[in-house]
């Protein structure tokens, strides 16, 4: 039974026409109307400002300047373990698959980029591949993928290793160049394992996973900072069409809830610890399927829109506040329940031009021994010191750097397994990121703590 279960919370209930943020789910938890919509989204932008083809250009152009003489470079990709100061690979991947998604709700409020979760997911004859869905595009715009020709894809046991890793530049090193991430483009094959990777659409339900598995461990181990206060494309320089785009500091989209996106998981929407503001849209509308919950301080505050809605459920939860003055909406989705759309969009064949000596990229191979050294650091948070113990006795070299990238601290350590950074009292309170820099020059620590 279709149902709105309101549980001891006040609202308002105002109903008007929706601009949305986002319910990211699996591909799979999307009715056949949302599917529709979205392959006939994909298709209208390429037709009308091509971001497609700016993106993925743009993605080009920054890939990776590890065999360049100019160090100074930004880039995208492969900064870790030598290059933290550099390092942005999940923020801006994640900011461009939001860039995608509001041009794809300007097309269709209801609409969020689903995710591929490629562990469990691996068949060439999947519903992913469907020329009703993902499948249509090879043809069209000349992909020329190879499924499941040049694998393997992620296993769950990948999936734990990086789940396992407590320390974020060791988890973000091990994502990116390892099967959770790399697996999805060389399986796919065509434009996916080279730098054009933006050109084939399925790049960024790959990239919403890839996010969602940063969303999983951030919600366990609250450990993700960046040395860098700002991104190429996104540091207010950048213009496309008739846009400039905004200044992103990568610290500040560490909680997805920062761009008003949720993960929903098997039939379930949980909606908290957010405040509407309709920074990106007039109003803010959250559509899923199944059950959507909406609680624990999810606040609808006084002159915000918000719609919530659901083609089966939605529960409002102590804790949900729709304050007087603020137009919010439950709903429930009767028209598009079961029904999918026929394709009104031009859904043609416009192929991409053929980059001449476009190469694969070339991911880390998997039998590369990537333990890392260091065991403990502690006490994180901090008043005075922190300390350090190795598994091994190095040469190393202790910098300090806080939240503006700046460098504050240096001190050089000889043939020790103990580093002991003292004398911190001095410090502001906030967030610092510190890394250790063995004789090699290899970075074996890099890890953000806490002054009090």
């Amino acid at each position: 039974m279709k149902k709105i279960l309101i549980l001891g919370v006040f609202f308002l209930v105002i109903i008007h026409s929706s601009t949305a943020q986002s319910i990211r789910k699996n591909y799979t938890e999307m009715t056949d109307y949302e599917k529709s919509e979205l392959v006939d989204s994909f298709y209208a932008i390429r037709a009308g400002n091509n971001w497609f083809d700016d993106i993925a250009t743009f993605h080009m152009n920054f890939f990776n300047f590890d065999n360049t003489t100019d160090t100074s470079r930004l880039d995208l990709h492969f900064n870790l373990p030598d290059e933290s100061e550099k390092e942005i690979f999940l923020a801006w991947h994640r900011r461009a698959v939001f860039e995608l998604e509001r041009y794809v709700q300007d097309y269709n409020p209801k609409l969020s980029i689903p995710f591929w979760e490629s562990p469990l997911d691996q068949s060439t004859t999947s519903a992913l591949w469907d020329e009703t869905f993902i499948g249509s595009f090879n043809t069209n715009w000349n992909l020329n993928r190879n499924l499941g020709g040049n694998g393997p894809m992620p296993t769950p046991a990948n999936l734990a290793t990086v789940y396992g890793l407590s320390d974020f530049f060791l988890f973000t090193n091990e994502l990116e160049r390892r099967p959770v991430h790399r697996g999805s483009h060389v399986w796919t094959g065509g434009a996916m394992p080279t730098p054009l990777s933006p050109r084939d659409p399925v790049f960024f339900l790959h990239h919403t996973y890839i996010d969602y598995v940063w969303h999983n461990w951030e919600e366990v181990h609250h450990n993700s900072a960046f040395i860098r206060t700002d991104m190429i494309r996104f540091d207010g320089t950048y213009s496309f069409n008739g846009e400039t785009l905004p200044v992103v500091n990568p610290n500040d989209i560490i909680d997805t809830r920062a761009l008003g996106v949720f993960y929903a998981t098997n039939g379930l929407a949980t909606l908290d610890n957010y405040i509407v503001s309709n920074t990106y849209r007039p109003l803010e509308s959250f559509y899923y399927q199944y059950t959507v919950e909406a609680g624990d301080n999810f606040i609808v505050p006084t002159g915000a829109n918000c719609i919530i809605e659901s083609v089966n459920e939605i529960v409002l939860k102590p804790g949900f506040e729709a304050h007087s003055g603020s137009d919010f909406t439950a709903s429930i989705d009767v028209q598009n329940a079961n029904t999918g759309k026929k394709s009104t969009a031009n859904r043609s064949y416009k192929p991409y031009d053929v980059v001449p000596n476009l190469q694969v990229i070339v991911w880390e191979e998997d039998d590369k021994d990537d333990t890392p050294i260091i065991i403990q650091a502690y006490p994180n948070p901090f008043t005075e010191t922190i300390n350090i113990n190795l598994n091994k006795k190095i040469d190393c070299k202790v910098e300090v750097f806080n939240m503006m990238g700046m460098l504050i601290r240096d001190e050089s350590f000889q043939n020790t397994d103990k580093v002991i950074i003292k004398d911190l009292y001095g410090l502001a309170s906030g967030f610092y990121v510190i890394r250790i820099v063995d004789g090699g020059g290899n970075i074996v620590l890099a890890k953000r703590v806490v002054k009090l």
